[in-house]
């Protein structure tokens, strides 16, 4: 049987509101400029953090300084979770694989050996549940809607994550459709190791990794195999 596929993850929270501002000297000219883009200063302090930490959490991992990293996509064009796949480290064909999620207060950072997808939700409220449960899956939907009311929305967020970290190791985004598969109740896709992973009060976060593992895709440093998914 094949290894099983690690997953290193870091999660962080958002600074507090008036907290000194992470530096930003790590970052590249065209993340630099999408920072000061950002009206809102609280969106622009969630970007530079969880890019920061990004680049600091890969530069661990190819032992190179954290400015001077340089991302792509795996496929020509990309722009985000879309045609153009999936992020990757240029001048890294053998990885490490990563992905990069937020909402609201907390980050969360996913680095395997093979393709990985990481998502991270706040709990939304009903409303909104009613709102987007005409896009799942048929049978997601039966089964949010065999749950009582008041469990609903938390059991909703740990099956958003669960999708959306599936479509962002995929590289794919939403333009593969929510329906097309079911991650319910531990169900698993093709070729992919999904789960849940600890999260704060209010907050459900999942993990999804290419599976089987082949070592021939690369692997990482020794001492970083240990992982929580």
């Amino acid at each position: 049987m094949s290894a099983h596929p690690h997953v290193r993850l870091r999660m962080l929270s958002l600074p507090a509101p008036g907290s000194r501002f992470p530096v930003p000297g790590c970052l590249d000219e065209a993340e630099r400029a999408r920072a000061t883009g950002f009206a809102d200063p609280r969106a622009r302090l969630r970007y530079v953090t969880a890019h920061v930490a990004l680049r600091e959490f890969l530069a661990e991992y190819t032992g190179t300084d954290a400015a001077r990293l340089r991302f792509g996509r795996d496929r020509p064009g990309g722009t985000g979770g879309g045609p153009g796949g999936r992020p990757v480290l240029l001048g890294f064909p053998e990885g490490p694989h990563f992905s990069l999620a937020h909402s609201h207060d907390l980050i969360v950072i996913a680095v395997a050996a093979v393709a990985v997808g990481v998502d991270v939700q706040r709990v939304p409220r009903p409303g909104s549940v009613d709102a987007l449960l005409p896009r799942l899956h048929p049978a997601e939907r039966e089964g949010l809607l065999r749950l009582p009311r008041a469990a609903r929305a938390a059991a909703f967020a740990r099956l958003w994550t669960r999708k959306e970290a599936h479509l962002k190791g995929l590289g794919t985004g939403l333009a593969r459709g929510l329906a097309t598969d079911c991650l319910l109740d531990g169900a698993q896709p093709a070729g992919w190791h999904v789960r849940d992973v600890a999260a704060p009060p209010r907050y459900a976060a999942a993990t999804a990794v290419a599976y089987p593992f082949r070592a021939s895709t690369g692997t990482l440093p020794a001492g970083h195999r240990t992982g929580t998914a």
